[in-house]
Protein backbone atom coordinates (compact mmCIF):
# COMPACT_ATOMS: atom_id res chain seq x y z
CA UNK A 1 0.00 0.00 0.00
CA UNK A 2 2.75 2.68 0.68
CA UNK A 3 5.00 1.31 -1.91
CA UNK A 4 1.79 2.48 -4.64
CA UNK A 5 1.28 5.62 -2.60
CA UNK A 6 4.71 6.17 -3.27
CA UNK A 7 4.18 5.69 -6.89
CA UNK A 8 2.16 7.50 -7.14
CA UNK A 9 3.26 10.61 -5.28
CA UNK A 10 6.38 10.18 -7.75
CA UNK A 11 3.86 10.03 -10.81
CA UNK A 12 1.96 13.12 -9.41
CA UNK A 13 5.56 15.39 -8.66
CA UNK A 14 6.63 14.19 -12.37
CA UNK A 15 3.66 15.50 -14.51
CA UNK A 16 3.70 19.07 -12.09
CA UNK A 17 7.15 19.22 -12.97
CA UNK A 18 6.50 18.43 -16.39
CA UNK A 19 3.59 21.35 -16.77
CA UNK A 20 6.13 23.63 -14.92
CA UNK A 21 8.58 23.27 -17.44
CA UNK A 22 6.71 22.94 -20.35
CA UNK A 23 4.69 26.46 -19.66
CA UNK A 24 5.60 29.29 -21.20
CA UNK A 25 7.96 32.38 -19.84
CA UNK A 26 7.36 35.77 -19.03
CA UNK A 27 9.99 38.94 -19.48
CA UNK A 28 9.19 42.26 -18.80
CA UNK A 29 11.65 44.00 -21.37
CA UNK A 30 12.41 47.75 -20.95
CA UNK A 31 12.35 49.21 -24.78
CA UNK A 32 14.04 52.80 -25.93
CA UNK A 33 11.64 55.17 -28.47
CA UNK A 34 13.35 57.87 -29.72
CA UNK A 35 10.46 59.34 -31.38
CA UNK A 36 8.83 60.09 -27.70
CA UNK A 37 12.50 60.18 -25.66
CA UNK A 38 11.87 57.69 -23.37
CA UNK A 39 11.93 54.21 -22.18
CA UNK A 40 8.71 52.13 -22.57
CA UNK A 41 8.19 48.37 -20.55
CA UNK A 42 6.51 45.50 -22.51
CA UNK A 43 5.78 42.05 -21.42
CA UNK A 44 6.61 39.45 -23.53
CA UNK A 45 5.46 35.73 -23.55
CA UNK A 46 7.75 33.23 -25.16
CA UNK A 47 5.73 29.49 -25.37
CA UNK A 48 7.25 26.61 -24.13
CA UNK A 49 8.71 25.35 -27.23
CA UNK A 50 10.63 28.50 -27.80
CA UNK A 51 14.10 28.33 -28.98
CA UNK A 52 16.64 30.53 -30.40
CA UNK A 53 17.06 28.27 -33.39
CA UNK A 54 13.82 28.62 -34.66
CA UNK A 55 11.36 31.17 -36.23
CA UNK A 56 8.09 32.21 -34.32
CA UNK A 57 5.25 34.12 -35.49
CA UNK A 58 4.39 37.07 -33.10
CA UNK A 59 0.94 38.65 -31.72
CA UNK A 60 1.23 42.15 -30.53
CA UNK A 61 -1.71 42.25 -27.90
CA UNK A 62 -2.79 45.73 -26.52
CA UNK A 63 -4.00 46.77 -23.95
CA UNK A 64 -7.25 50.08 -23.70
CA UNK A 65 -7.51 53.01 -22.60
CA UNK A 66 -6.31 53.39 -18.37
CA UNK A 67 -4.22 50.15 -18.59
CA UNK A 68 -1.13 48.83 -18.71
CA UNK A 69 1.20 46.30 -20.24
CA UNK A 70 1.03 43.72 -17.69
CA UNK A 71 -2.78 43.72 -17.59
CA UNK A 72 -3.34 41.13 -20.60
CA UNK A 73 -1.36 38.48 -17.36
CA UNK A 74 -3.00 39.97 -14.92
CA UNK A 75 -6.39 40.81 -14.93
CA UNK A 76 -8.09 38.02 -16.98
CA UNK A 77 -9.96 35.53 -15.04
CA UNK A 78 -7.78 32.77 -15.78
CA UNK A 79 -4.32 34.35 -15.09
CA UNK A 80 -2.52 32.27 -17.34
CA UNK A 81 -4.75 32.56 -20.59
CA UNK A 82 -2.73 34.13 -22.81
CA UNK A 83 0.13 31.90 -21.60
CA UNK A 84 -1.50 28.21 -22.48
CA UNK A 85 -3.13 29.86 -25.52
CA UNK A 86 1.03 31.09 -26.51
CA UNK A 87 1.91 27.23 -25.50
CA UNK A 88 -0.92 25.94 -27.58
CA UNK A 89 -0.01 27.59 -30.61
CA UNK A 90 3.64 28.11 -30.76
CA UNK A 91 3.65 32.12 -30.94
CA UNK A 92 5.36 34.75 -29.33
CA UNK A 93 2.95 37.20 -27.42
CA UNK A 94 3.90 40.98 -26.99
CA UNK A 95 1.93 43.36 -24.91
CA UNK A 96 2.99 46.95 -25.06
CA UNK A 97 2.31 49.69 -23.06
CA UNK A 98 0.13 51.80 -25.07
CA UNK A 99 0.02 54.71 -22.73
CA UNK A 100 -2.94 55.33 -20.37
CA UNK A 101 -5.21 57.08 -23.26
CA UNK A 102 -3.07 57.27 -26.40
CA UNK A 103 -5.08 55.50 -29.16
CA UNK A 104 -1.88 54.34 -30.55
CA UNK A 105 -1.84 57.58 -32.83
CA UNK A 106 0.89 59.60 -33.27
CA UNK A 107 -1.10 62.66 -31.41
CA UNK A 108 -0.84 65.67 -33.06
CA UNK A 109 -1.68 67.35 -30.10
CA UNK A 110 0.96 66.05 -27.95
CA UNK A 111 4.81 65.02 -29.39
CA UNK A 112 5.06 62.99 -26.52
CA UNK A 113 2.58 60.72 -27.52
CA UNK A 114 3.52 58.82 -30.41
CA UNK A 115 2.31 55.45 -30.05
CA UNK A 116 1.51 54.37 -33.72
CA UNK A 117 5.76 55.18 -34.55
CA UNK A 118 6.84 53.35 -31.25
CA UNK A 119 4.22 50.26 -31.78
CA UNK A 120 4.26 49.82 -35.24
CA UNK A 121 8.30 50.75 -36.06
CA UNK A 122 9.99 51.04 -32.80
CA UNK A 123 8.97 47.93 -30.52
CA UNK A 124 8.68 45.69 -33.66
CA UNK A 125 12.54 46.48 -34.72
CA UNK A 126 13.19 45.77 -30.98
CA UNK A 127 11.46 42.14 -30.91
CA UNK A 128 12.84 40.98 -33.87
CA UNK A 129 16.26 41.58 -32.80
CA UNK A 130 16.25 40.37 -29.77
CA UNK A 131 13.89 37.40 -29.64
CA UNK A 132 13.65 34.47 -32.36
CA UNK A 133 10.67 35.92 -34.56
CA UNK A 134 9.56 35.73 -38.49
CA UNK A 135 10.33 38.62 -39.73
CA UNK A 136 8.12 39.55 -42.03
CA UNK A 137 4.54 40.54 -42.04
CA UNK A 138 3.79 36.76 -42.89
CA UNK A 139 4.34 35.77 -39.17
CA UNK A 140 3.18 39.31 -37.64
CA UNK A 141 -0.66 39.93 -36.07
CA UNK A 142 -1.79 42.66 -33.83
CA UNK A 143 -4.93 43.20 -31.61
CA UNK A 144 -6.30 44.40 -28.73
CA UNK A 145 -9.26 45.38 -26.67
CA UNK A 146 -11.59 48.55 -26.72
CA UNK A 147 -8.79 51.14 -26.96
CA UNK A 148 -6.47 48.26 -28.24
CA UNK A 149 -9.16 47.01 -30.45
CA UNK A 150 -9.16 50.03 -32.14
CA UNK A 151 -5.20 50.13 -32.08
CA UNK A 152 -5.22 46.66 -33.58
CA UNK A 153 -6.94 47.73 -36.63
CA UNK A 154 -5.60 51.27 -36.67
CA UNK A 155 -1.96 49.82 -36.80
CA UNK A 156 -3.31 47.06 -39.49
CA UNK A 157 -5.04 48.98 -41.59
CA UNK A 158 -2.11 51.63 -41.66
CA UNK A 159 0.78 49.47 -41.72
CA UNK A 160 -0.05 46.37 -43.67
CA UNK A 161 3.43 46.16 -44.94
CA UNK A 162 4.15 44.84 -40.86
CA UNK A 163 1.46 43.35 -40.13
CA UNK A 164 -0.32 40.45 -42.21
CA UNK A 165 -3.25 40.17 -39.91
CA UNK A 166 -4.88 42.10 -37.29
CA UNK A 167 -7.89 42.50 -35.13
CA UNK A 168 -10.32 43.55 -32.46
CA UNK A 169 -11.84 42.86 -29.02
CA UNK A 170 -14.95 45.30 -27.95
CA UNK A 171 -12.86 47.68 -29.85
CA UNK A 172 -13.57 51.42 -30.43
CA UNK A 173 -13.70 51.49 -33.98
CA UNK A 174 -15.27 54.91 -34.54
CA UNK A 175 -14.28 57.41 -32.29
CA UNK A 176 -16.24 60.36 -33.48
CA UNK A 177 -19.74 59.65 -31.04
CA UNK A 178 -17.43 59.70 -28.48
CA UNK A 179 -16.15 63.40 -28.82
CA UNK A 180 -15.51 63.71 -25.04
CA UNK A 181 -14.37 60.47 -23.78
CA UNK A 182 -11.33 58.97 -22.52
CA UNK A 183 -9.26 61.81 -23.66
CA UNK A 184 -9.00 60.98 -27.37
CA UNK A 185 -9.76 65.06 -27.52
CA UNK A 186 -6.17 65.73 -25.87
CA UNK A 187 -4.45 63.50 -28.70
CA UNK A 188 -6.43 64.97 -31.31
CA UNK A 189 -7.64 68.10 -30.18
CA UNK A 190 -11.24 68.63 -29.85
CA UNK A 191 -13.69 67.44 -32.45
CA UNK A 192 -15.53 70.76 -32.74
CA UNK A 193 -12.34 72.22 -33.80
CA UNK A 194 -10.15 69.59 -35.44
CA UNK A 195 -12.99 67.39 -37.20
CA UNK A 196 -10.34 66.98 -40.15
CA UNK A 197 -8.31 65.18 -37.62
CA UNK A 198 -11.09 62.74 -35.91
CA UNK A 199 -12.13 62.18 -39.31
CA UNK A 200 -9.30 60.55 -40.62
CA UNK A 201 -7.82 58.86 -37.68
CA UNK A 202 -11.05 56.46 -36.90
CA UNK A 203 -10.64 52.68 -38.09
CA UNK A 204 -14.20 52.61 -40.05
CA UNK A 205 -12.80 55.32 -42.35
CA UNK A 206 -9.45 53.58 -43.19
CA UNK A 207 -10.65 51.08 -45.25
CA UNK A 208 -10.18 52.68 -48.57
CA UNK A 209 -6.74 51.37 -47.29
CA UNK A 210 -7.51 47.51 -47.31
CA UNK A 211 -6.99 46.04 -50.40
CA UNK A 212 -9.24 42.63 -50.51
CA UNK A 213 -7.26 39.31 -49.57
CA UNK A 214 -4.57 41.27 -48.61
CA UNK A 215 -4.97 41.68 -44.83
CA UNK A 216 -6.73 38.94 -42.69
CA UNK A 217 -9.24 40.75 -40.33
CA UNK A 218 -10.96 39.51 -37.02
CA UNK A 219 -13.47 41.25 -35.15
CA UNK A 220 -15.29 40.59 -31.92
CA UNK A 221 -17.45 42.71 -29.79
CA UNK A 222 -20.48 41.26 -27.29
CA UNK A 223 -23.94 42.47 -27.40
CA UNK A 224 -24.13 44.39 -23.90
CA UNK A 225 -21.49 45.84 -25.32
CA UNK A 226 -21.44 50.10 -25.36
CA UNK A 227 -19.65 50.27 -28.53
CA UNK A 228 -21.13 47.17 -30.09
CA UNK A 229 -23.10 49.77 -32.69
CA UNK A 230 -20.14 50.86 -33.98
CA UNK A 231 -18.62 47.40 -34.38
CA UNK A 232 -21.66 46.25 -36.20
CA UNK A 233 -21.34 49.59 -38.50
CA UNK A 234 -17.63 48.02 -39.44
CA UNK A 235 -18.74 45.19 -40.41
CA UNK A 236 -21.47 46.54 -42.63
CA UNK A 237 -19.13 49.06 -44.22
CA UNK A 238 -16.52 45.98 -44.81
CA UNK A 239 -18.97 43.49 -46.15
CA UNK A 240 -20.55 46.50 -48.46
CA UNK A 241 -16.74 46.84 -49.43
CA UNK A 242 -16.45 43.37 -50.39
CA UNK A 243 -13.21 43.14 -47.40
CA UNK A 244 -12.94 39.69 -45.99
CA UNK A 245 -13.29 39.19 -42.24
CA UNK A 246 -14.28 37.05 -39.52
CA UNK A 247 -17.19 39.20 -37.21
CA UNK A 248 -17.95 37.47 -33.93
CA UNK A 249 -20.66 38.41 -31.36
CA UNK A 250 -21.65 36.50 -28.35
CA UNK A 251 -23.15 37.54 -25.50
CA UNK A 252 -21.24 39.52 -22.82
CA UNK A 253 -19.98 43.65 -22.10
CA UNK A 254 -17.27 45.68 -21.82
CA UNK A 255 -15.63 43.08 -19.05
CA UNK A 256 -12.57 41.02 -18.64
CA UNK A 257 -14.63 37.77 -18.37
CA UNK A 258 -15.21 38.82 -22.65
CA UNK A 259 -12.12 39.43 -23.00
CA UNK A 260 -10.26 36.18 -21.54
CA UNK A 261 -12.95 34.63 -23.82
CA UNK A 262 -12.50 36.09 -26.97
CA UNK A 263 -8.84 36.39 -27.00
CA UNK A 264 -8.99 32.50 -27.10
CA UNK A 265 -10.70 32.78 -30.95
CA UNK A 266 -8.32 35.88 -31.57
CA UNK A 267 -5.70 33.43 -30.97
CA UNK A 268 -7.10 30.48 -33.34
CA UNK A 269 -7.67 32.87 -35.96
CA UNK A 270 -4.03 34.56 -36.05
CA UNK A 271 -2.73 30.63 -35.53
CA UNK A 272 -4.52 29.84 -38.69
CA UNK A 273 -3.49 32.44 -40.73
CA UNK A 274 0.15 31.97 -39.79
CA UNK A 275 0.13 28.01 -40.52
CA UNK A 276 -1.44 29.11 -43.96
CA UNK A 277 1.65 31.35 -44.67
CA UNK A 278 4.13 28.79 -43.76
Amino acid sequence: MKRNLLSGTIILLALVWCNMALAATVDTVVTRSKAMKKDIKAVVIKPASYDANQKFPTLYLLHGAGGKYSEWVSKTPDRETVKRLADLYNMVVVCPDGGVTSWYFDAPEDPNYRYETYVAGELVDYIDSHYATIKDRSGRAITGLSMGGHGGLYLGFRHQDVFGACGSMSGGVDIRPFPENWEIARRLGKYSEHPERWEANTVINLTHLLTPNRLAIVIDCGYSDFFYKVNVDLHNKLVDRNVAHDFMVRPGGHTWEYWGNAIAYQMLFFSNYFAKRK
